[in-house]
């Protein structure tokens, strides 16, 4: 038996990749939608009427419904498979998309971006699932890099074409017009997605209930992996996605006085930056288990360091190059979060992956959740003071951060336990 694969692993493959990038596609199509709001922010402002607390509900709301999601939709996916939960996700976000286009008020927008959460909080989890059941698991560490490096392409899509559409053509037209993607990869998993390979059929679900939700959640809470998954995910994430999501245009514009243009081209750095960290953060996960930690905390002080330098410029506005320099540091956020889930991942069984992914999920989307309503705050409170608005970000991280110090030894000695139990069986186990 080849030393790297596993009793039971699914073999991957051609027809892995085929499946697997349908199932990326929907979630490809869920990021654009996500994001479309970050290129449309002042538009948004400007169409509805209302400051900058009341923009960023609508980030808020739809990361509240999407953090809120995370444990029943791996709840979910544990119990209905990937294939139903993708379907109905790519169901609820596009008609979410619709109902935003087509939005004549406030309050219509609001749950529009709500339905849209909802919709998108099915997309991830459902994705990270469907690779564990193609692909052996030598290859999660790449595989789940590549999901979120396609995501970060749906993110390219709206900093880049969504902007000019919205420009060009107008608010209705084009949400509207995008929203057609939605109905394209729900017709794709309908026809074509399956939830596993023959042969790996997942074992039956035990009987299902209250009791049995609730031992679900508590015993993935209880495994240190998971919880340092969540807060390694809490801790990197936030900064970038805070910055794509909504308040990267109007700092850049309103505080450091570039235009929308160029201001769209750092948005784009960001995105392409993630691309391709991603790409080099999973090829040293997958060879060298041990940097995943080094990794995620060297990620977090790079950018609490880049921000500080931006924010204490001794001047009006920080130079370009500055500017630059951040911008390619926040798209290690994406990358580095996406180590959380490589602590969960191992410190679950099979049939608990869904809930333990929710789990560690929920970590960034609440520190982005939180962020966003204190610097919409933070600006009706200081008369758009950026400086003192994007200082949330630090203790955001220093919260994230002590978390990750408290439980990096129990994670860790719980690991080599199980590594040690695995090596026993296996030696039990006829070649």
């Amino acid at each position: 038996m080849n030393k790297l694969t596993l009793p039971g692993d699914p073999p991957g493959g051609v027809r892995a990749v085929g499946v697997w990038s349908i199932g990326v596609a929907v979630y490809f199509v869920a990021v654009i939608f996500r994001t479309s709001l970050g290129v449309a922010g002042l538009d948004a402002a400007d169409r509805f009427h209302v400051n900058a607390s009341a923009l960023s509900t609508f980030s808020i709301l739809q990361l509240l419904v999407y953090a809120g999601m995370q444990i029943p939709v791996g709840l979910m996916v544990d119990r209905l498979g990937t294939k139903k939960v993708l379907a109905l996700g790519a169901v609820l976000f596009t008609i979410g998309q619709l109902g935003f286009a087509f939005s004549p008020s406030y309050g219509t927008a609001l749950a529009s971006r709500a339905m849209l959460g909802c919709g998108d909080a099915m997309t991830f989890i459902s994705v990270l699932r469907l690779g564990t059941r193609w692909f052996p698991a030598r290859r999660g560490p790449m595989v789940a890099q590549l999901a979120a490096l396609v995501g970060m392409a749906g993110n390219l899509i709206s900093t880049l074409v969504l902007a000019r559409l919205l420009h060009s053509i107008g608010w209705t037209q084009a949400f509207a017009g995008s929203a057609l993607a939605g109905v394209v990869v729900l017709v794709l998993t309908l026809l074509f997605l399956k939830d596993h390979p023959e042969g790996h059929e997942p074992a039956p679900s035990p009987h299902q209930g209250s009791a049995y939700v609730r031992r679900q959640i508590a015993e993935a809470w209880r495994e240190p992996g998971t919880r340092l998954g969540m807060w390694v995910h809490f801790t990197t994430q936030f900064p970038a996605m805070v910055f794509l999501l909504l308040w990267g245009l109007p700092f850049l514009v309103e505080a450091e006085g570039l235009s929308r243009a160029t201001a769209g081209e750092l948005l784009t750095l960001v995105v392409l930056s993630n691309m391709v960290v991603g790409l080099v953060y999973g090829q040293v996960i997958a060879r060298h288990h041990t940097a995943r930690l080094p990794l995620a905390l060297c990620t977090v002080a790079a950018t609490a360091l880049l921000w500080a330098a931006t924010l204490a410029y001794p001047a009006p506005h920080a130079p370009m190059w500055l500017l630059i320099v951040l911008c390619t540091v926040l798209g290690a956020c994406g990358p580095a979060s996406m180590i959380g889930f490589d602590f969960a991942r191992p410190a679950n069984p099979p049939e608990r992956q869904g809930t333990a992914s929710g789990i560690t999920n929920m970590g960034g989307f609440i520190a982005s959740m939180t962020t966003l309503l204190a610097i919409g705050v933070l600006l009706d409170a200081t008369g758009d003071d950026y400086q003192v608005a994007f200082s949330a970000v630090f203790v955001l991280q220093a919260i994230g951060l002590s978390q990750i110090l408290r439980l990096r030894s129990r994670a860790a000695r719980r690991e080599r336990e199980r590594l040690v139990a695995s090596r026993v069986e296996t030696v039990h186990v006829p070649a």
